[in-house]
């Protein structure tokens, strides 16, 4: 019998705001020392009275919005019970029955075509402590609570079971994850836990409705990780299933060194939570003008974004994807056609080799140094690279020269101008000073002279690498090909 893949993701990503949900604390507690950005509200400390965090509720109805969903007019804060140390108070104050957005959309592309994918809700909810499991000398395991993360504000994203493999699982984090960093909401980092994935799976014989057991996926903290658990476990359950095995509603976490999804406990339904409304918070009215005041300051978001730039500048689909990917990198390349030197780029393709050059040779660099775009800017700003794009153009440097130039000013911070004046880096231009250096090679290698002559063609590439060698790639490379094949007729 064949099987079909179910999937649905549940997203939780830490917001950008500067105090916690509840209370007035940092949520800057990356490097702080353990339970030292604490106070008795997120302590959980009996008698405390909690206040709602205004930027956290604008920063989910803007994600709200961008994923095309309706905005509640009233909605709610609720007690979801659960007995689990990380949890301070015994119980996490979250959104059940009115969540802050419902009924929305994004789209991926899945097999070459376009895909909608549902959205459940978007809801805002509190994050709990970080559990530290540790191991004594004597061997024995046992764990430390830091609550500096208890009360983050976190918002949560609810996927319809639309998804049908692993493949567009992926696809639909990475669109996601975009959404959220153009909007500004939050950092998305998986690795850091700020952007944090749990999948639900299940199977059901093709041509069925009817499914077989839900299984949760939990601790996948990149992208490949998600790819790879929920390829084992779809593998997983299918095995079982044509072996005749019950397969079990469970929550199950992916072990990356073993490759494998492990059991962790039985799955819970939404009434093992005992869910009812927060006491200590009113209901929270949202008016349309208020919605409607978030929704004029959203951003233009990568796909809008995409399609403009191809529109505008004539770039293919293919570079605007890899450009509108991240929003850092999309800034950068406007900014580089915002700045002086760029009007004195040939204007018919300036737009193209700005982007050849961001997603070719910075890129490269970016990835050499494990750095991103921010980090390139803040060593080689827009006016700065298409200054050494302008030098480049116009024949002073060559484009070998070039590359190495960018090179040193990521490294260094410094100009293109000052370091090819440090080095003396110039492309000689000059035809007297290169037919001098063409005579010179055709001296020192007459056996290369003599097969061109008889017609061995890439004995011409030869000489004109010994002149570049002579000149240590200073000479402009087009001007010497054609002087020096001059010269050769010529003997």
């Amino acid at each position: 019998m064949n099987f079909e893949t179910i999937i649905g993701l549940e997203v939780h990503t830490q917001l950008n705001t500067k105090s916690k949900m509840f209370c007035r604390c940092s949520t800057d507690y990356a490097d702080a020392t353990p339970n030292t950005y604490v106070c008795p509200v997120c302590l959980g400390m009996p008698g405390v009275l909690p206040t709602i965090n205004q930027q956290a509720v604008e920063y989910t109805i803007m994600t709200a919005l961008a994923l095309h969903c309706t905005v509640s007019a009233l909605t709610k804060f609720d007690r979801k019970n659960y007995p689990y140390p990380d949890l301070m108070k015994g119980y996490q104050v979250s959104q059940y029955d009115a969540p802050i957005g419902h009924h929305g959309w994004l789209t991926i592309y899945a097999d070459g075509k376009k895909k909608r994918v549902s959205i459940t809700r978007v809801h805002l909810e509190e994050d709990v402590a970080k559990l530290l499991h540790r191991t004594s000398p004597a061997g024995e395991a046992y764990s430390l609570v830091d609550v500096n993360r208890s009360g983050v504000p976190l918002m949560e994203i609810v996927g319809e079971p639309d998804l049908r493999s692993p493949e567009e699982a992926r696809e639909y984090l990475v669109k996601l994850r975009s959404i959220l960093r153009y909007l500004g909401v939050s950092t998305a980092n998986m690795e850091e836990g700020s952007f944090r994935c749990d999948a639900n799976i299940s199977i059901r014989p093709e041509g069925s409705t009817d499914l077989l057991a839900k299984v949760e996926v939990k601790n996948m903290n990149s992208f490949k990780a998600v790819y790879r658990a929920l390829e084992y476990e779809a593998q997983r359950q299918k095995k079982a299933a044509a072996e005749g095995k019950r397969l079990v509603q469970e929550t199950r976490g992916w072990v990356e060194e073993r490759g494998k999804t492990v059991s962790q406990r039985s799955k819970e339904y939404a009434h093992d939570y005992r869910y009812f409304p927060e006491p200590d918070l009113p209901p929270l009215v949202i008016s349309r003008d208020w919605v409607e005041k978030i929704r004029d300051k959203l951003p233009e978001l990568a796909e809008a974004r995409r399609d403009r730039f191809m529109a505008e500048y004539g770039l293919s689909l293919y570079d605007t994807n890899l450009l509108t990917g991240s929003k850092a990198m999309a800034d950068y390349f406007e900014d580089c056609l915002k700045t002086k030197a760029y009007k004195k780029l040939p204007q018919n393709e300036a737009a193209k080799t700005v982007s050849n050059w961001l997603l070719g040779e910075v890129s490269r660099i970016i990835n050499a140094n494990n750095a991103d775009i921010v980090n390139f800017r803040n060593k080689v700003g827009p006016e700065q690279l298409t200054r050494l794009l302008v030098l480049n153009s116009q024949g002073d440097i060559s484009t070998a020269t070039s590359k190495s130039i960018l090179e040193e000013m990521f490294d260094t911070g410094e100009d293109a101008d000052a370091i090819i004046a440090q080095r003396g880096l110039k492309q000689i231009s000059d035809t007297a000073e290169i037919e001098e250096v063409i005579s010179q090679v055709i001296e020192a290698n007459l056996k290369a002279v003599a097969d061109y002559k008889a017609g061995k063609a890439e004995s011409l590439k030869f000489l004109l690498g010994q002149v570049m060698r002579a000149t240590r790639g200073r000479v402009n490379p087009k001007l010497a090909a054609q002087l020096l094949k001059k010269k050769l007729e010529e003997g």
